[in-house]
Formats: C-alpha cells, sequence, structure tokens
C-alpha cells in the first residue's frame, strides 16, 4: 500500500429493522497537491515535482493568496483518498456527495470517470457502485478547477472570490438497491409542496422520487409520516408502488394536518418532521426526514410582506460565505457562528448573496425563523454562452432546498443589463423566471437592478425586483433614498419597492470626528461615516412599510481580489463586523437597538481615542427609554431616545487631556452601562492639517463631488497622475475644490479624458465660503488637446473655493477629467 496516504475502513452499524440508507462524512485524510495531475499519475507520490500534503475537508487552496489584494491562483488542484467498504455491503448502492467543489469537477473512482460537475455552490451526487471493489482499498480521485469560464456562471470573479477546492463536506451515502433518489440534482428526494394552509388546516403535497436497481420490476410501500416538535404524529398516508427497474418513479401523497401550528418567522419557528419510508416485506429499506414549516405569505403593495395574514417587515443583510484565513472553506461551526451573529442583531430576513450557499445555512434560517432570499451567481455581466449553466444552477437550487420554510424568494440575477428586450440576458432572466415557477409555483422570483429607474430593458421579468441603491456612496446624498423609494413607487405601481443592496465602507481602523463623505474606492474608510449612512438611511426606510425588503450589503467584509481601497487590500469593508468576525461596528448596534429585543446600549465612536475638538456631540445607541449621560462622572441628563434609537448629547464640553464618557439605562429592570475614555488634543487640527497640507500633490484638494465612479475618483483629479481621471455619469455633476487658503485667479486649466476627441460642455464658479457661488465661466472644451488647457474667467477673482460642474460632451453624457491645475495666468 502506497505509504503517502491512509486507508479509511468505512464501519456501517447494523440496523434490525434495515432501513440501509446510511450516510457517512468522509472529510478526513485527504491529500491535496496545487497541480493538473494525470489520472494516471493519481497516486503516485509526486506530479510535477510537487509532494501531495494532507488536508481536511473543507478545503480552499485561496485562503490565503486570494485575500493578499493582488491575483489569486485560478486553474486546477487535485484530491485523492483511499476508502474501504465492507464485502459485507456488496449488492449495496453506493454514492458520493459533495456540497459544493469550485467551481468544475471530476470525480474518479478506481480510474474511472464516474461524473463531471460544473458550478461552485451547488452540491452534486454521483453513484459509484459499478466502480467499486467491495472489501478492498478504492481510490477517489477529484480534479477541481476555478478557472474563469465564459459557460459558468458567474463568468467573472470581479465581485466576489470563486474559490478553488473542495471547500464544502463530502459525504458518502450507502442505501438499498431500491432509494429514494439521492441524484435527482442532489435534491433529497421529497419535495413537499403546501397546497393549502390556514390557521384551521393545512394541505401538503408530498411527492418521493424512487429508483429500482433491481434486474425486475418490485413492489414497495411509500408510508409517509408528519411528527410534531413533540414527537408526535399528526398525519400519515400510505401507498402501495409497482416500480419498473432503473426507472425514475414519482409518488405524490396529499394529506391533511388539522389545527397546524404556523411557521412565523423569528416569532415562531415552528417545525414539524416529515417521515418518507420506504418498506418492503414489511422491512424500511430506505428513509429520508425533512423539515416542514407550514405557513403562507403574500405580497402587498402598502404593507411589503404579508406572512400567514399579518404584515411582516423583511429587514436584514446580505452575507458570503467566508472568514478570514478560511476563505469559503467554512464549518459547520463557522455557519452557525454567521447565522447567529445575524440572529443576534435582529435581522427578519436573509439575502444569501450572490450564490446557493451551504445546507447549514438554509437549516439555520428554518430554525432560527429568517425569511430568506436565495439565488443564483447570475451576477455583473453576460456573454451569452452561460444559458444552460445558468438554468442547471437554477434546477440545483430549488431542488436541493425546496423543503425549507425560510426560503420565499428565489433570485434570478443581480446587476446584469441589456440594450434591447431581444436581448440574450432579457431572454435568459425569462426562462429562468418561468423555470422557476415551473419547479415551484408558491414562492416568489425577483430579479435586481444596480439602477433606481426600473425602466431598463433587464427590469420586472419575475414577480419582484430588487434596486442596490448606494446613495452617499457611490452617487448623491445619503437622505436621497427616501425620495427615491416614494418616486419608484409612483413610477412603477405594478412593482413593490425593495433595497436589495444599500451600505458603505468602514475602517475600524479609520476613525474621524464629523468625518466628510470618504471616496468609495480610496484609502480612508472613517467607521463614523458608515454609522451616519445607516442611521440616516433606516431612518427614510423605517416609516415605510411599502418597502417590502431592505438589505444591508453586507453583514461581514469579505474578500474582493484585486481591489485596494479602505486602507486594507483585497478587501470589501462594507460589512458591519470584520472580516474576522471579532469586531462589531457601530452600525452593528445601531441596526440592533432599532430590530432586536435584546436590551442594548452602545456608545458610538468610542474607538475614536482622541478629538481635536473641545466641543462635541455624543451619540449612543439604545432600545431603552431613556439613556442617562455622565461626562468625567459629573451627572449631564437622561434623555429619550429619536425614532431610530439614537440618543444625542449636543455641545459637550471636554476636559483637555483624558475625558471618561459614560452612559446608563434600564430595561425591563436589567441595568445596562456603557463607557469608553477620550482624549481632547487642542493641537490635533493644527497638527492634521499641517500634514495634509504636506501631502496634497497639487497644493490644493478636491473637496467633494456631487457623484463619481467607484473606480474614478474624485480625488483623482487632483492626485497629479495622468493615469487616473474622475468620472461622473449625469450631466450636471460637479467637482468642488478647497484651495486651502484665498487665492487670486484669473483662470483655470483642465485635463480632460480623451480632451482631442470630445468637447466638454461645462461651467465655473468661485465661492468664498463653500456655500454662496459665481459663475465665470461657461463654455466647452475644444475637443483639440490632450493636454491641459487653460480657461480664463470672465473677471479676476481672489477665492478658496472652485466649482466646476459638467454637462457632458458631444459623444457622452459623462463628465471626465484628468487633472485640473491652477496655472499662473499666460
Amino acid at each position: 500500500m502506497n505509504k503517502y496516504f491512509y486507508t479509511v475502513v468505512l464501519a456501517w452499524v447494523c440496523i434490525t429493522i434495515a432501513h440501509a440508507r446510511e450516510t457517512q462524512s468522509i472529510n478526513d485524510d485527504w491529500e491535496f497537491i496545487r497541480s493538473n495531475c494525470e489520472t494516471k499519475d493519481a497516486f503516485a507520490s509526486s506530479s510535477g515535482g510537487l509532494k501531495w500534503e494532507s488536508v481536511t475537508l473543507p478545503h480552499t487552496w485561496n485562503s490565503k493568496d486570494a485575500q493578499s489584494g493582488g491575483q489569486y491562483y485560478k486553474g486546477v488542484g487535485c484530491y485523492r483518498k483511499l476508502i474501504t467498504i465492507p464485502a459485507s455491503h456488496k449488492g449495496k448502492r453506493v454514492f458520493l456527495r459533495f456540497e459544493g467543489v469550485g467551481q468544475v469537477a471530476d470525480v474518479y473512482v478506481n480510474g474511472l470517470h464516474v461524473g463531471h460537475h460544473k458550478g461552485a455552490y451547488a452540491a452534486f451526487c454521483f453513484e459509484i457502485t459499478k466502480a467499486l471493489k467491495f472489501g478492498e482499498a478504492n481510490q477517489v480521485f477529484v480534479r477541481a478547477d476555478n478557472t474563469i469560464r465564459k459557460d459558468i456562471i458567474p463568468i467573472n470573479h470581479n465581485l466576489f472570490t470563486v474559490f478553488g477546492g473542495i471547500y464544502r463536506p463530502v459525504s458518502m451515502i450507502v442505501t438499498d438497491p431500491i432509494n429514494i433518489s439521492p441524484t435527482d440534482y442532489a435534491s433529497p428526494g421529497v419535495y413537499i409542496r403546501q397546497k393549502h394552509v390556514s390557521k384551521k388546516q393545512a394541505q401538503i403535497q408530498v411527492k418521493s422520487k424512487l429508483t429500482n436497481a433491481h434486474p425486475d420490476g418490485q413492489e414497495v410501500t411509500v408510508k409517509t409520516t408528519v411528527i410534531d416538535k413533540d414527537g408526535r404524529e399528526v398525519s400519515r398516508a400510505s401507498k402501495s408502488v409497482d416500480l419498473r427497474s432503473t426507472t425514475l418513479t414519482a409518488v405524490d401523497q396529499v394529506m391533511t394536518i388539522e389545527n397546524p401550528t404556523l411557521w412565523h418567522g423569528r416569532r415562531n419557528p415552528y417545525l414539524y418532521q416529515v417521515k418518507v419510508d420506504l418498506i418492503q416485506n414489511e422491512k424500511v429499506i430506505d428513509q429520508v426526514i425533512q423539515p416542514l414549516g407550514l405557513r403562507f405569505f403574500r405580497m402587498d403593495a402598502e404593507q411589503g410582506f404579508i406572512l400567514n395574514g399579518e404584515p411582516y417587515r423583511l429587514y436584514g443583510v446580505c452575507r458570503h460565505q467566508e472568514w478570514k484565513d478560511d476563505g469559503s472553506a467554512l464549518s459547520a461551526d463557522q455557519h452557525r457562528i454567521d447565522s447567529e451573529l445575524m440572529y443576534e442583531m435582529g435581522c427578519t430576513s436573509l439575502r444569501l448573496a450572490h450564490y446557493q450557499q451551504a445546507d447549514d445555512m438554509y437549516a439555520h434560517g428554518d430554525r432560527l425563523g429568517f425569511v430568506i432570499w436565495a439565488e443564483i451567481p447570475f451576477v455583473n455581466t453576460w456573454n451569452g454562452a452561460e444559458g444552460d449553466n445558468a438554468k442547471q444552477q437554477m434546477l440545483e437550487l430549488i431542488r436541493q432546498n425546496y423543503n425549507h420554510p425560510s426560503i420565499c424568494i428565489w433570485g434570478l440575477h443581480n446587476e446584469v443589463y441589456a440594450k434591447h428586450d431581444n436581448q440574450f440576458p432579457v431572454l435568459l432572466t425569462k426562462d429562468l423566471h418561468n423555470l422557476a415557477k415551473s419547479e415551484d409555483p408558491d414562492r416568489f422570483t425577483v430579479s435586481t437592478s444596480g439602477f433606481g429607474s426600473l425602466t431598463r430593458f433587464m427590469d420586472c421579468h419575475a414577480d419582484l425586483m430588487g434596486s442596490n441603491r448606494y446613495f452617499g456612496w457611490y452617487y448623491g446624498k445619503s437622505d436621497e433614498i427616501g425620495a427615491w423609494a416614494d418616486g419608484t413607487r409612483k413610477v412603477r405601481p405594478d412593482n413593490p419597492v425593495c433595497v436589495a443592496e444599500y451600505g458603505c465602507g468602514g475602517n475600524i481602523a479609520h476613525q474621524k470626528y464629523k468625518p466628510k463623505q470618504p471616496a468609495a474606492a480610496g484609502d480612508f474608510f472613517p467607521e463614523q461615516y458608515q454609522s451616519l449612512q445607516h442611521e440616516i438611511q433606516w431612518r427614510q426606510m423605517q416609516p415605510r412599510p411599502f418597502i417590502w425588503g431592505a438589505y444591508i450589503w453586507n453583514m461581514f467584509d469579505f474578500n474582493v481580489a484585486g481591489w485596494s481601497r479602505g486602507g486594507i487590500k483585497g478587501l470589501n469593508h462594507k460589512g458591519l463586523i470584520s472580516y474576522d468576525r471579532k469586531q462589531k461596528k457601530d452600525a452593528f448596534f445601531f441596526y440592533k437597538a432599532n430590530w432586536s429585543e435584546e436590551p442594548v446600549l452602545h456608545l458610538s465612536g468610542k474607538r475614536l481615542g482622541v478629538i481635536g475638538e473641545k466641543t462635541m456631540e455624543i451619540k449612543a445607541y439604545s432600545n431603552c427609554e431613556k439613556v442617562e449621560l455622565h461626562l468625567n462622572g459629573k451627572r449631564i441628563s437622561s434623555i429619550p431616545g429619536d425614532d431610530v434609537k439614537v440618543f444625542l448629547w449636543s455641545d459637550m464640553q471636554l476636559k483637555p487631556g483624558e475625558n471618561t464618557i459614560e452612559v446608563t439605562a434600564s430595561y425591563k429592570g436589567k441595568k445596562l452601562q456603557d463607557l469608553c475614555k477620550l482624549v481632547y488634543d487642542p493641537e490635533l487640527k493644527a497638527r492634521e492639517a499641517a500634514k495634509k497640507r504636506e501631502l496634497l500633490v497639487a497644493d490644493f484638494d478636491v473637496a467633494l463631488a456631487s457623484e463619481e465612479d467607484q473606480n474614478n475618483i474624485a480625488q483623482y483629479a487632483a492626485d497629479g497622475n495622468l493615469k487616473t481621471h474622475w468620472s461622473a455619469r449625469t450631466k450636471g455633476s460637479w467637482l468642488r475644490l478647497d484651495l486651502n487658503k484665498q487665492r487670486n485667479l484669473d483662470g483655470l486649466s483642465i485635463q480632460w479624458f480623451k480632451g482631442d476627441q470630445r468637447k466638454y460642455q461645462f461651467s465655473i464658479a468661485y465661492s468664498t465660503d463653500g456655500n454662496s457661488w459665481i459663475e465665470v465661466f461657461d463654455g466647452k472644451s475644444s475637443g483639440q488637446s490632450k493636454g491641459p488647457e487653460y480657461f480664463a474667467f470672465t473677471e479676476s477673482v481672489k477665492t478658496r473655493y472652485i466649482r466646476i460642474k459638467g454637462q457632458g460632451s458631444n459623444v457622452t453624457e459623462w463628465t471626465n477629467i484628468v487633472e485640473v491645475q491652477l496655472p499662473e495666468k499666460p
């Protein structure tokens, strides 16, 4: 036997009633090599000069390189393992079930190819019976490949990392020759449709898919039982069936439950069990148990989501399946921790984006009472070759998760666009919707746009429509989200409003008292801006129940390979909890105060450390009626919170040096306290200003822009780099410059993006205070210059602030400025 790997003998428990299904984890004692190993060399001691290494599943080869901020390995990795199945199991059927492999998998047993799967996020199950040698060691070899492919969604990895490897668990299933099929798109083989559900009675239809590997027909009995939480039988059905050889047979049974206890989200996530027994000769030869949460729901244009006849607000988060240093190779405990953190914050709903997630996550949703939006990774872009794979992943998502009561919505696509109504992505979206409704007529479908108008060609081909809205981050102002929702409701009264994503970056290492809006692709993401953004936006969404869903992007910081934003490479900082799950940001506590019934008292800004202002606002989040503030041991006041649980004390006087801030409250008789230390440094602002002047390339700063493209930010207009530029999509977008002191100007030099090909229409205004503006230029660029052009003012001015307002060019509505300069008059 080869000395480089192990033999695992599977110990099977003898059962007297012979219900022969045994499921066993086989996650230990694998070996891995990051090499495209040939099948014939799969069990050699090395490949291409590389040695095999011992690993335990789940495993990914991108746990470290993907979060480095640079490129990560996208290619082939191989796994191998020996398994021995007792000779006494000859005559049984054996299957391997993989919960997820990134992203193409080929599985071999004893050199025979037993299956091929495309897609990183769904489970797949292959029968390996005919390839096995019972009573002997069997070689299992898996080739995984996470290379980007145009025929597999997602077709690019720009929004999130597609981790390579066997990054979810693997199990072996042994059954009788007659079984409830484990290979119907790796589903449980049992589908429970809730036909008619009310508070008085529930009628369900249970479809069981059976296979018979005997060479002749067989007679079996399908006995299905519904069991309540206390183990009592509440309904039973039995049916005799003649099974043809090698044919999949579907058996339907209709059952009634009187006076059911309904699954009602977080308020009462009550679960029954449906047990399907396959019986032959009075012996149970196979058994599958599935969850059943009885509920009925609909969508109302005024009140949003209606669960069991009652309005039920859907608010929560999106979640990516990865942790720092582990990537997507997460343990069951890590999935549980994530679920319980989201529960702690008070989420009623989760958007598990942008792909099918682990089986555990949907089970936790059932148990904890989340209403779940589950989706496939048809995201960001398209090319026309991925249609079959998108449909396959939709089928897998639905069939594998059909019985989870927490799932109420199937997601079709995210931020995919078309130029006309007969283009490929429109047709594919319609096909996905029809496929989802044919598989599951009772749940909603949804598609998601990154635009707010809902009048584009890709919009409204599903039951529901979601919009990703990043006011105050990528465009606009934070407080515009309410007006957008009202306007969208008027434009599309047929489509209930949903904010499918919202939020902004926040790095706990970045602290700034009352920060201005940071650049979305910049390096400084103060935590205080993130929490303020969420305060403003939830304040607008909370009183609008017609917004059927509101989902923060994201619950946890996550990896985006190649990004360099917010001071840490390879990270998207929009999470409310850090990538390693060790730090909850202030915004987490803001939502917990608003959404949770657990007592909350949290001082916002505790990580500030040092402040340069003598007078400041002190802020706390709490769901208590009143909160009392003490500053340096002195009682200040006890005040009520506002409509979104914010408690604010203005004009608090700090003493030079260390200050102690303490808040206290009472929640249902329980005393709560939070405190922090804050240093007031009178010289801090002067030092920061001096440091800022030293760092300025152009001796002036871009103070603000009305809009910026996330990849072409406002600061690029004054960074001294001719390879970068500021871009704004909308006519009337403006760029404001802070000259840091009063200056005498007769004109301004601007280098335009593609300035030798485009004539830009724009105006220039000045202001001494940043509020009142006087226009001193209105005209066009020449359209003939690759370098800077000088634009003379109508009068000489003495000013500190300059504003450039663009109206697009003769080619596009975009305004694009490479560099702004303050020249001497020519």
